[in-house]
Formats: structure tokens, C-alpha cells, sequence
């Protein structure tokens, strides 16, 4: 169990300062719906972040979990991290300029050739991001969540303050101190949009300064041999990263492309969605948290005995968690609605199909260890080669019928068939034994759960009643956990021993 307690430390380190790099588009995402006059503006801007992560993936090309992977127990060498941080450092260069040069042509497929301006802050944002991955690689290895945190922490607090500053606070005081301060560094011709990129950007400069320290420690020392094999295993990892940020993003660029109307109702299409995708907020800051410190835990763990065993209580202990959240999310949709603005409404029917997309997606997060220890990443590409065809498939053929709808069940299918795949050619590659049968009547029952909510709320519309149902049922749904798990839970630390007082049950 103390492994556990380390991953759960670590998750909470990490998902603090997770949290907190995802409010750029989590908790702004209210103060820009409720801002922005227009949804086609916040259609835009989730054009741009969508664009931005596949990016990102071709930038890293795999490098992070390479780094990982090569450390063993010559953990944060110089010779390391030196060979992988020049490597980045030089092919951000050369990726840099090959998109500043075809910036035009990037601009059009997202749709913004009349925002240049737009589209070199976010090549700059992009590169910039590059240059902090390995040093926050090196301190995760190194287990020192603090510091980043800390980073993370400082560089979201300045997107968030000038964000608010130019798009909040100038429009609203520009007339009165047009020849003061804000009329020097604001200027009204300029849309919005611009500004948030711009935020975005500072806050990846402030990040970097902030690893300073960190780059320093890098010595003009590169290994070419180590250099081919973290290639060779991470170039298979790009196919993976690029098919998951296609699956995860790339249907805003695909609703903006085939769906049938006019530019801007294409784009405010892309609002709505983007909008109400940021309502499984919670689910999905806990993933990106636990995959944050899973990891490294996990390539920690391979060098254990039984590694195995660790690694199917973590998915247990994941699963409870995440299909809690399902349903704290799913069943007060009325109070979640209120986190972006009413004219994104018409898009709430999407949120509980992209709450369980991404419990698929989190659970293939858990499974993809087998093909990372047993060096197989090749197989990775493969799996994800299958849900790209899926996503493009299916939104292909259903977004001119069925709009933005067919991207939610799209990120849905996708992500279950990863996981099934995943899980079939993991158990017979590298075995772990997870409760399997177990994990799904809890998928199973909180998807019950729903409908029993749905359908009773369905006759007495109240939202007073339906918060009241919801309360009941997610209490009744964490009742019910404790007495199966009850042997688990009550070797948790803190929580633990309320369970060994009492004869609740038992578990597996």
C-alpha cells in the first residue's frame, strides 16, 4: 500500500499544479463565455487550442516518456539530459522556422487567414512550450512536485491576469484613460482572441525563466548512441501522442470543416462544443493529474518485484475514483451549466458522452504501461492508429447530419475501442491481472445509475428534485463502494481505520 500512498501523494502534487495549468482553459472558459460578444470568438479560440496540442506532440516527438524510460537508476544524469534537452532544443529551431514560413498556409486550415498575428503567437507559444518539456520531464523523474507546481502555478497566474486585463478590464476603461497607460499597451481594433494568445505566450516565457535553474544544469555533452535509442523508442510514440491529440482536439477542425453553414455559424458551432467540453472538467483534470505522476511511478515500479499487482490495485483505486466523478458531474448538470454562459446551453447533451469518452480515455492512460515497459511502443501506434480511423470515420460521415453531436460519440467510440484493443493485446504481451469483471459492473452500474436519474427526472421537472435524486443517488453509489471494497478501503492511510471499526462488509 505504500506505493499507493506514494502515487496518491504525488497525484495531488501534480494535480494541484495540473489544476492550475488547466485553468487557461477551464476557468476562463467562464469568464470568456460569459465575456466575448460573440460564440464564433470562442469558436475561434478553440480552433487555435486545438491545433496547439498535435503541435506539441510533433515538437516533443516522444521525448518526455523516452527520458523516463532511460533513466533507470541513472536517474536525472547529466549525460541524459543533456543528450535530450539539446535535441529539442535544436529541432524546436528547425520545426520553428518551417512553420514560419508556412504560416499562411496554417492559418487556413483553421480558418483565421485574416488573424496573422494570431498565428505567430501561438508558433511562438508552441515552441516555447517545447523548450520546458524535459526540465519538467527531469523534475517529475526526480519526484519534486513542489517546484512544479510552483512553475506551473506562477506561468497560469500570469495568463490569467492578463487575459482579464485585456479583455476585461481595457474594454470597459479604454474610453476614460484612452491617452493614459491603457491606451498605450490596449488597443480596441484588435480582437480578442489576439490578447488570449498573447496571455497564453507569456505565460509559457514566465514558465521557462522560471526552469532556469534547471537549464542551466545542461552541459553542450550529446550522446549520439543514447540519442538512437531514445529515438527508436520514442518515434512510435509520436504516431501514439499524434493519434490521441486527433482523437482528443482535432474534431473542433473537423466540425469547422464539414459541417454544412455558413463561417461563422461553423465557428459558433465550434463554440458551443468546445464550451461544453469543458464541462467534464473534473474527470479530466484528474487524468491529466494521475497521468502527470503515473508515469514515472509506473517505470519506477517496473524495476520492483511483482510490479504487476501494483499496477492492477492502481486501476482499481482509478476506476472508483473516476466513475464517482461520472456521476458528480453527469447527474448536476443544472449546477455545472452555469460555468459557461447560457448561450452555450444548446450543447449540453453532449456532457455525459464526453464524461465517459474520457473515462475510456483515462483507463487506456492506465493500460498503455505494457506496451512502454515491454518496448513495444510500436503496437501503441497501432491501437492508435485504430481510434484516429474511428474519430475521422464516423465524423466524416455524421457531422453534415448530425453536427457537433457526432464528435461527442466519435470521442466515445474512439476511446472505448483504444481501451478494449489495448487491454486485449496488453494481457497477452505483458499480463496484469486487473479485476476486469469487477471494473466493469461499476462502469456498468454508474451508467444505470443515469438513466434511472434521467428517467425519473423526466416526469417532474424540478431542479430542486432533480439536485435532491442526484444527491441520493451518488451517495447511495459511494455506499455501495465501501461495503465491496471495504478490505481496501480500510488500508488507506487516515481514512483506514474508521473502516477496521467496523464489520461493513467485505471486499476483493
Amino acid at each position: 500500500m505504500s506505493s499507493i500512498k506514494k502515487l496518491a501523494g504525488e497525484t495531488v502534487w501534480y494535480g494541484g499544479s495540473t489544476i492550475a495549468a488547466k485553468l487557461i482553459n477551464y476557468l476562463l472558459t467562464p469568464f470568456l463565455t460569459y465575456t466575448l460578444a460573440n460564440k464564433s470568438d470562442y469558436g475561434k479560440i478553440g480552433l487555435i487550442y486545438s491545433l496547439i496540442p498535435i503541435f506539441n506532440i510533433i515538437f516533443t516527438y516522444g521525448f518526455e516518456t523516452a527520458y523516463f524510460r532511460f533513466s533507470g537508476k541513472k536517474e536525472g544524469s547529466t549525460k541524459l539530459y543533456s543528450t535530450a534537452f539539446l535535441s529539442l532544443f535544436f529541432s524546436t529551431i528547425f520545426l520553428t522556422g518551417i512553420l514560419w514560413l508556412n504560416r499562411s498556409s496554417l492559418a487556413s486550415v483553421i480558418g483565421l487567414e485574416t488573424f496573422p498575428t494570431v498565428i505567430k503567437l501561438m508558433i511562438l507559444v508552441i515552441a516555447t512550450d517545447t523548450l520546458s518539456a524535459i526540465p519538467f520531464a527531469r523534475l517529475r523523474q526526480e519526484g519534486r512536485p513542489k517546484k512544479f507546481a510552483a512553475a506551473k502555478v506562477l506561468g497560469v497566474l500570469v495568463n490569467i491576469l492578463l487575459t482579464w486585463f485585456f479583455v476585461g478590464y481595457c474594454p470597459a476603461h479604454y474610453a476614460a484613460n484612452s491617452t493614459g497607460f491603457i491606451g498605450k499597451v490596449y488597443d480596441p481594433t484588435i480582437n480578442p482572441i489576439t490578447y488570449v494568445v498573447f496571455a497564453n505566450l507569456a505565460q509559457s516565457v514566465i514558465t521557462l525563466l522560471f526552469l532556469s535553474k534547471e537549464i542551466l544544469q545542461i552541459r553542450f555533452s550529446f550522446n549520439a548512441a543514447l540519442w538512437r535509442q531514445m529515438m527508436i523508442y520514442a518515434l512510435p510514440l509520436v504516431l501514439v501522442g499524434m493519434g490521441g491529440m486527433i482523437n482528443e482536439t482535432m474534431d473542433r477542425l473537423m466540425l469547422n470543416w464539414w459541417l454544412p453553414g455558413t463561417k461563422i455559424f461553423r465557428e459558433e458551432q465550434v463554440g458551443v462544443y468546445n464550451a461544453c467540453y469543458k464541462l467534464s472538467i473534473l474527470i479530466t483534470l484528474f487524468i491529466q493529474a494521475f497521468k502527470m505522476s503515473a508515469e514515472p511511478f509506473f517505470f519506477k515500479q517496473a524495476e520492483t518485484a511483482n510490479p504487476q499487482r501494483v499496477y492492477a490495485r492502481v486501476m482499481k483505486f482509478f476506476v472508483m475514483i473516476i466513475s464517482i466523478m461520472f456521476l458528480a458531474v453527469s447527474l448536476f448538470i443544472p449546477l455545472w451549466k452555469y460555468f459557461i454562459g447560457p448561450k452555450y446551453w444548446d450543447g449540453l447533451s453532449v456532457v455525459p458522452i464526453l464524461l465517459m469518452a474520457n473515462i475510456f480515455l483515462g483507463i487506456y492512460y492506465n493500460l498503455s504501461i505494457w506496451y512502454k515497459l515491454s518496448n513495444k511502443t510500436i503496437y501503441g501506434a497501432w491501437v492508435t492508429l485504430i481510434g484516429t480511423t474511428l474519430t475521422i470515420a464516423i465524423n466524416y460521415i455524421f457531422i453534415p447530419v448530425c453536427g457537433f453531436i457526432a464528435c461527442a460519440w466519435a470521442t466515445c467510440i474512439c476511446y472505448g475501442s483504444m481501451m478494449v484493443v489495448s487491454f486485449i493485446w496488453g494481457q497477452k504481451f505483458y499480463h496484469i491481472p486487473y479485476a476486469w469483471k469487477k471494473l466493469v459492473a461499476y462502469l456498468a452500474i454508474v451508467i444505470g445509475i443515469f438513466f434511472i436519474h434521467k428517467g425519473i427526472t423526466h416526469f417532474y421537472k424540478n431542479t430542486y428534485f432533480s439536485l435532491g435524486i442526484a444527491t441520493i443517488l451518488l451517495l447511495f453509489y459511494c455506499r455501495f463502494l465501501t461495503l465491496v471494497e471495504y478490505k481496501e478501503f480500510s488500508k488507506l492511510p487516515y481514512i483506514g481505520k474508521y473502516f477496521l471499526q467496523k464489520n461493513v462488509g467485505t471486499g476483493a
